[in-house]
C-alpha cells in the first residue's frame, strides 16, 4: 500500500500550512466519513442524500481526498426562482463531501458552521445558475483540530455569489475556493474575518473570470496575536477574450505581537485586454496616535485597543448582508478580539 503524501511547504500553494507536520498521514487515511446536520424552514429548498453522480470543478489535493473517502454527504438545492435558506452544520470530523444547488432565478441564504473539533476534510460543489443568488457564511470556531474546506463553485450569467468566513483558527486551518464566473454579469463578492491567537488560518482563493464583463471583490482582513498566523493567497484569471472583467482584491493584516505573522499574497494573470484589475496587501500594527488619542479621552488601554481592532476589522464582518447572521458573527468576533487586546 503506497503512503499517503500530505501537501507540505514544498509545494508552493502550501508553503504556509505544512500539513504534512500538523496530521499524521495514517489519521487522514484512516479517517471516517465526517457527519452533517441541516436545518432549513423552508419548503422550496430540497434536502437529499448526494447523488451517485457527481459535477466536477476544480479541487485541491485534498478535496480529491475527501471526494473518494467519503461515503455520503448532503445535497441542497433550491428550484427554479424558489428561495430559501439553510443551516448547515459540520458535527463530526472526517472526510466529507456536500452538494449546493441554486437554480435559475432562485436565491438561497447558505448558513454553515463547523462544530467538529477534530480533524476535517471537506469537498463543496456549489451551481449558482443564471440569475440566480447565493449568500454563504461559513463560521469556523477557533479550536485546536487540523481541518481543511475546498470549495469549487461555478456562477453562470447573471448569478451572484456573496461568501463570507469568519475563521477562527486552529491548530491548522485552510479553505480554499476555487471560483468561476462562466456567464456576463457573473459576480463573486468574498470577505473574511480572522482574528487569531495562538491559532493558524489560511485562505487560498482562485477566482477565474472565464467570460467578459464579471465582476469580482476580494476583502480580508486578519488580526494575530501570540503565535497566531494568518495567510491570504489570492489569484485573480482573466482569461482569453473575458474583455470588461473587473477584479478588485484586499488583504490587511494587524500584528499585536513579535512572534504573530500574517503572510499575503495576492497574484493577478491578465490575459485579456479591456479590463480593470487591482490588487493590494498591507500588515502594520495599532497605530500609536489612535490609542494614544483614545486613552487620553479616559478609555482604558485594553479596551481602546480592543475598539481599534474592531474598526479595522469591520469592514470586512458589514459585508455580510444577513442582519441576524451579521450580528451572530460580530458576536464571536467581539469575543475573540477581547481575548487579544
Amino acid at each position: 500500500m503506497n503512503t499517503l503524501v500530505l501537501p507540505n511547504r514544498r509545494i508552493e500553494d502550501w508553503k504556509y500550512s505544512d500539513l504534512r507536520n500538523a496530521v499524521d498521514a495514517e489519521v487522514v487515511a484512516s479517517a471516517p466519513t465526517a457527519a452533517w446536520a441541516i436545518a432549513s424552514s423552508s419548503s422550496a429548498v430540497d434536502i437529499a442524500d448526494l447523488p451517485a453522480i457527481l459535477p466536477r470543478g476544480a479541487h485541491g489535493a485534498m478535496a480529491e481526498i475527501a471526494m473518494a473517502s467519503a461515503k455520503v454527504g448532503p445535497s441542497v438545492r433550491v428550484g427554479k426562482n424558489e428561495s430559501g435558506a439553510v443551516h448547515l452544520n459540520l458535527t463530526e470530523g472526517g472526510h466529507g463531501r456536500a452538494l449546493i444547488v441554486v437554480e435559475d432565478g432562485a436565491s438561497l441564504t447558505l448558513q454553515e458552521t463547523v462544530l467538529a473539533a477534530d480533524f476535517a476534510n471537506v469537498a463543496v460543489e456549489i451551481i449558482v445558475g443564471r440569475n440566480a443568488r447565493l449568500i454563504h457564511v461559513r463560521h469556523a470556531p477557533r479550536n485546536e483540530a487540523v481541518q481543511v474546506a475546498d470549495y469549487s463553485v461555478r456562477v453562470a450569467e447573471g448569478g451572484v455569489y456573496r461568501a463570507h468566513f469568519a475563521n477562527f483558527g486552529g491548530k491548522l486551518s485552510r479553505t480554499e475556493l476555487h471560483i468561476t464566473l462562466d456567464g456576463v454579469g457573473a459576480e463573486t463578492h468574498l470577505s473574511g474575518a480572522g482574528p487569531l491567537n495562538d491559532r493558524h488560518a489560511d485562505m487560498a482563493t482562485h477566482v477565474n473570470h472565464a467570460s467578459g464583463k464579471t465582476l469580482s471583490t476580494q476583502l480580508f482582513k486578519y488580526v494575530a496575536g501570540g503565535q497566531g498566523r494568518g495567510v491570504y493567497q489570492g489569484k485573480v484569471t482573466v482569461a482569453e477574450g473575458a474583455n470588461g472583467s473587473d477584479s478588485r482584491q484586499t488583504a490587511k493584516g494587524l500584528l499585536l505581537g513579535n512572534r504573530a505573522e500574517i503572510d499575503l499574497k495576492p497574484e493577478l494573470e491578465i490575459l485579456a485586454d479591456d479590463v480593470k484589475c487591482a490588487h493590494g496587501a498591507a500588515v502594520g500594527d495599532l497605530d500609536v496616535e489612535s490609542l494614544f488619542y483614545l486613552r487620553s479621552r479616559g478609555i482604558p488601554e485594553n479596551e481602546a485597543r480592543s475598539l481599534l481592532m474592531r474598526a479595522f476589522i469591520g469592514d470586512a464582518v458589514e459585508q455580510i448582508e444577513n442582519e441576524a447572521i451579521r450580528a451572530s458573527i460580530w458576536q464571536a468576533v467581539d469575543a475573540a478580539l477581547e481575548g487579544l487586546s
